[in-house]
């Protein structure tokens, strides 16, 4: 075999690969499901085939969706994220887009920061939203994913929708590797059930900060009512323990678990005063070289975890919150001497 033949063979290893995914034994299922769910009609299934039959194989994205920084990093690895830019930017942000950030406030309740906190981790405040056609992503994580198939193939009904409603070609929407889309990556379902107007130019375009800024608020509150907001309070406050966390008590769930009170009765104490019945959780994160330290997580921790429902994320949206906090009020502070 000479060099420019295996060359040749390797550059085609690397090419993405189409895979007429309008003949895929889970087509039928789709298309069923979108005649069912979202009333497409003969001319529109039809539209979603050819779409199909163009869409690209990308089996790398299975992988980095099975290899997610959330699921694969140490706790140390994943806080880096909490960095100077994300800060810096953030506070500009606070500035920036202080009225449609008061205003997602006022509705929805969600501080400022949070919503900053969430767009710094997840695209940097919009200037990562993605280059993988929507369309490619959905399409390989739906019909490939050994796992998952299920989710993202009803993400990809979902998007097709999306693309009937919104006036998009399906082959130009761009996201994340798993489908998400715009500053605040929303998934499809997400996006045509949770996304607002928020500058009022007529559009739900989350490709503008200011319709990102109000679709976080709205998701916090409406996307699990279980896990609404809760105006006011706080995420997580710091946690004292003499030892390992007692036996019975869950680390690192979902949801809260125990009352203040209850759990200081077991020996877990919160650093900052909390009324007896509020409702926690418990965090343990594992630091690099063996040391451990412990928070407690208000149901608004929760809330931040429908998100993205990883503790890791939650962390970190609450680390770079507070700190975006006391970046933006230094600031304000040396302009007003």
């Amino acid at each position: 075999m000479t060099k420019s033949t295996i060359a040749l063979l390797l550059l085609a290893c690397t090419l993405p690969a189409r895979a007429d995914y309008g003949n895929h034994a889970r087509t039928p299922e789709l298309l069923a499901r979108l005649s069912s769910q979202f009333a497409f009609d003969t001319k529109q299934l039809d539209w979603v085939r050819q779409s199909l039959a163009g869409a690209q194989r990308l089996p790398q994205l299975v992988e980095r969706e099975q290899k997610a920084p959330e699921k694969t990093e140490t706790w140390t690895q994943y806080a880096r994220r909490i960095d100077d830019d994300r800060i810096r930017h953030g506070a500009e942000l606070l500035r920036t887009q202080r009225a449609y950030l008061a205003r997602a406030e006022a509705e929805y309740g969600v501080p400022p920061a949070v919503i900053a906190g969430i767009l710094g981790i997840e695209t940097r405040y919009g200037r990562i939203t993605g280059s993988v056609r929507v369309l490619d992503a959905l399409a390989t994580q739906g019909f490939d994913h050994p796992t998952r198939h299920a989710f993202f193939l009803a993400e990809l009904a979902e998007f097709f929708a999306f693309c009937r409603d919104f006036g998009f070609e399906p082959a130009q929407p761009q996201g994340s590797y798993a489908g998400a889309m715009g500053a605040a990556q929303f998934m499809p379902s997400n996006y045509r059930r949770l996304a607002v107007d928020f500058d009022g130019d007529g559009r739900r375009d989350l490709w503008t900060l200011a319709d990102a800024i109000g679709s976080i608020g709205r998701y916090l509150t409406q996307y699990d009512r279980t896990r609404a907001w809760r105006r006011g309070e706080p995420l997580v406050v710091r946690a004292q323990l003499a030892d390992a966390p007692p036996d019975g008590v869950p680390v690192n769930g979902r949801n809260v678990t125990h009352t203040v009170a209850a759990l200081e009765s077991l020996g877990v104490k919160a650093a900052t005063t909390l009324p007896p019945q509020t409702q926690v959780g418990l965090i343990e994160l594992t630091l690099d070289g063996g040391g451990r330290e412990y928070w407690l997580a208000l149901p608004n921790f929760y809330s931040v975890m429908s998100y993205n429902p990883r503790v890791f994320y939650g962390m970190a949206v609450a680390q770079l919150a507070q700190r975006i906090e006391q970046a933006y009020a230094a600031a304000r502070e040396e302009t007003s001497i």
